[in-house]
Formats: structure tokens, sequence, C-alpha cells
């Protein structure tokens, strides 16, 4: 009997330290891993993405009536994340420029042009949230024009905008809030926006203050101050189908601050194979500086797609 009880309270211990080895052992591990990801999430993080999309059409007898006509897109999507500690900055920049030609237009005509940076560098605060400092950078690569038709039929165009005009650098203080490197939103309450044009614009006689993009005459700036807020979205639809939303919204406090402007972008990408995608583009600007209404663009196209 005695024999038996020791070979059972033998068992019992050996159990209960094998138990707590193995619970020591999976609490370890798992402390290993975590620094492990740590480690791995820490430092540079890049990615980018280089799209070229092109359309077609051509007609040659169709009594329903048409134009021949193409058109392609270039574009860049590329992303830059640094963390460490509690550290992180964050840098997009997005370059997109498109032509489309028709047979009986006298001119190539633009679909798209657009440069732009955003980068925000943040310091843990509490949470999920960072102290924050952003500077968001946008303007075109070439000449814009306006179409018109002269007495004759004949279509003429007039030059409306070029590279670095206009120009916006927008930058201040605020909060960032990031989820992860696809959701964040970034508020800003002091906020400078300056808008840089060339003097040639609104040099022209009989020019009124704030006609070319709220510069007033004889000047090549426009300054403001105001409320900056900005977010991130980027999520899977379904398995190879990605959808990125960017909304910024600005007011400024100096003059109509209930005049709210609007830059929204869509950007859906539905990708056949490693290098051949369908790729819609959707943006929606309201600026009363720049346009007294809503302007929107949209592109759908097919083309290559190579992720770097």
């Amino acid at each position: 009997m005695k024999k038996f009880l020791c070979a059972a309270l033998t068992l019992l211990f050996s159990g209960l330290w094998a138990q707590n080895t193995e619970k020591e052992l999976v609490k370890k591990t798992e402390e290993a891993v975590k620094v492990l990801q740590d480690t791995v999430h820490r430092g540079w993080n890049t990615k980018g993405q280089f799209t070229f999309l092109v359309n077609q059409a051509s007609f040659n007898n169709w009594v329903a009536g048409g134009e021949n006509n193409i058109a392609g897109t270039l574009g860049v999507n590329y992303d830059l994340n640094y963390k460490r500690k509690d550290l992180t900055w964050d840098t997009k920049i997005v370059g997109a420029y498109g032509l489309i030609k028709t047979k009986n237009a006298d001119f190539e005509k633009k679909t798209d042009d657009r440069l732009e940076i955003n980068s925000v560098l943040g310091t843990k605060a509490f949470g999920e949230w960072y102290y924050s400092f952003f500077v968001n950078f946008r303007t075109q690569f070439t000449k814009g024009f306006i179409y018109e038709k002269d007495a004759d039929g004949k279509e003429i165009r007039t030059e409306n905008t070029n590279i670095f005009s206009p120009a916006y650098l927008t930058f201040g203080p605020g909060l960032f809030w990031k989820k992860s490197d696809n959701l964040k939103i970034n508020l800003a309450p002091l906020t400078s926006k300056m808008t840089f044009v060339d003097k040639k614009y609104t040099q022209v006689p009989g020019y009124v203050d704030g006609a070319y993009f709220g510069v007033d005459a004889n000047k090549s700036l426009r300054y403001e101050l105001g409320l900056y807020a900005s977010t991130y979205y980027k999520f899977d639809l379904m398995k190879n189908v990605a959808v990125e939303n960017i909304l910024n919204l600005y007011t400024n406090y100096l003059q109509e601050p209930q005049n709210v402007d609007m830059d929204y972008s869509l950007a859906v990408v539905m990708k056949v194979n490693k290098y051949l995608s369908a790729n819609i583009a959707f943006q929606a600007i309201y600026d009363d500086n720049a346009f007294n209404g809503f302007q929107t663009r949209q592109i759908f196209g097919l083309g290559g797609t190579i992720d770097f």
C-alpha cells in the first residue's frame, strides 16, 4: 500500500511539474514571437505600385456614330512607412499622367495629371493616438488648357494652368490616429495652407482679385489658416480586389469658414494576375477658389501593374 501511495504521489508531482514546464515553455515561446514581430515591424517598410492603363475605340462604317480614339495613363503609388518605439512616420507619393487622342481633334487632351506627396510624423501620445506634424504638397506635371470653338467652328485652346501653378503646400501640428498602415486619421486644427501660382496669370488686364485660385491681382501667393482633417482607408473587397479611399477636408478660419474644401479619391485595383489588372479611379474636388462647384474625374482601364 505504501509503495502504491508513493508511486501515485510521484506520478502526481511529475504531472504537475510537466504541466508547469509546458506552460512556461508556451509563455516563453509567445514572448519570443512578440519580440520577433516587434523587431520586424520596426524600421522602414516600403511598397509601391506602377500602373499603365490603356483604352482604345475604333469604328468603321459604324452607323450609330463614333470617333476613333486611344488613351493611356501612367501611375505611381508609393508608400514609405517608418516605425520605431514611439515614433511613426508615414509618407505617400502619388503621381499620374494620362492623354487621349481623338482622330478628328486638333489637340491631344489630358485625362489625368497629378502629383501629390503627403507625409505625417508622429510621436506616441496615448493609446493609438500620436502627436503629429504633417506636410502635404500637390501640383501637376504639365500645362492645362481651356478648350473652345472659334467663329469658324475650329477648336482653340487657352493656357490656364502649369506645373507649380497652382501648387498647394499644407502643413501643421495635430493629432494622428493610426490603427494600421491601412487605416489612419489625422486632425490638425492649426493648419497653414499656401497656394502658389505663376504671377503672369494674375497680371492680365482687368483681372479681379481671387479670380485665379483665390490669389489677388499681381500676387503669386495666397495664405490661409484653418482646420485640416484627412482619412486613409484601404481594404480588400474580395480576393484580388483592393479598394483605397483618401478623404481630405479643409476650412479656412480667415475667410468664409463655412466653405469646406473637399478632396476625395477612390482607387480600385482588380488583379487578373501578377502583371495584369483592371483599374478604376475616381476623384471629386470641391474648392470654391478654383471652381464654384464640384470637379469630378473617372478613369477605367485595363493595363499592366508592377509591384515594387
